[in-house]
């Protein structure tokens, strides 16, 4: 190969480095391993940071509710993530969330509701592996700062509940890497715990927005300062819209 050719192999291998990851298959990943390039950290002030290849967030002092989010916005989708989340910590995956730069006020279900600068609301894959108080929804979908719980729907004590904390006590490998997988396809929305289906609801109040990774807030307590979750392999394949079938006799 002479030196032309050798300098011209080595500036196209330098430019596919540089690209996305875009597999044949669809799949992109979100996070580099390497640096929070295309996240930015909204509500509150957790700690966030990156080592060897993974996203860890953690605990601090007299804040709320924090999230690592994605800049892009995105409305149908497959997403994974593998997680592993320290026993006392709250956690969770954003999809289809809104944060406005300003306080706003929102008609939801027919009712104002007031959304304060930079306050992160919408649909939230759950991540709640805490042993000690024994309720392991993770996989359910809650509606932060809106709505509350959609699924399970009735309520810490109810039957569906208990049913589904049930379920995930055997699906949780608590101290262990584990994997989440959302699918959201217009109103549908379905997730999965290490391959087990979990929570399956219709919900059409958000249909684009964020992904954003929570460290829940801790108050004051300094027991949970320093509590950690750790996220790694996090990637997305857009659903695209079927095709329009063609007029009859085109």
């Amino acid at each position: 190969m002479n030196t032309r050719n050798l300098f011209s192999s080595l500036a196209a291998a330098t430019l596919l480095m540089a690209l996305p990851v875009l597999a044949q298959d669809g799949w992109v990943s979100l996070f580099n391993g390497k640096n929070l390039d295309g996240w930015e950290e909204h509500s509150g002030k957790a700690k966030y940071t990156v080592a060897d290849g993974v996203l860890t967030g953690e605990t601090v002092s007299g804040s709320g509710n924090s999230f690592m989010c994605t800049t892009q916005k995105f409305e149908n989708f497959e997403f994974e993530a593998e997680f592993k989340c320290d026993a006392l910590l709250n956690s969770g995956v954003q999809i289809r969330s809104e944060v406005f730069p300003t306080a706003t006020t929102n008609i939801i279900n027919g009712k104002p509701m007031k959304f304060a600068a930079d306050r992160i609301h919408g649909y939230q894959c759950e991540i709640d592996m805490d042993v000690v108080k024994g309720r392991m929804w993770t996989a359910g979908i809650y509606d932060e700062a809106r709505c509350g719980w959609l699924f399970p729907a009735d309520g810490e004590k109810g039957k569906q509940g208990m049913a589904f904390s049930e379920q995930g006590r055997a699906f949780s490998k608590n101290g262990e890497w584990n994997t989440i997988r959302i699918v959201a396809n217009g109103p549908s929305i379905k997730t999965w715990l290490n391959g087990e289906p979990r929570a399956s609801l219709t919900d059409s109040l958000t249909p684009r927005g964020v992904i954003g990774l929570q460290v829940h807030g801790v108050g004051n307590d300094a027991k949970k300062v320093g509590l950690k979750i750790n996220f790694r392999s996090i990637r997305l394949r857009e659903i695209k819209p079927a095709a329009a079938a063609a007029p009859a006799g085109a």
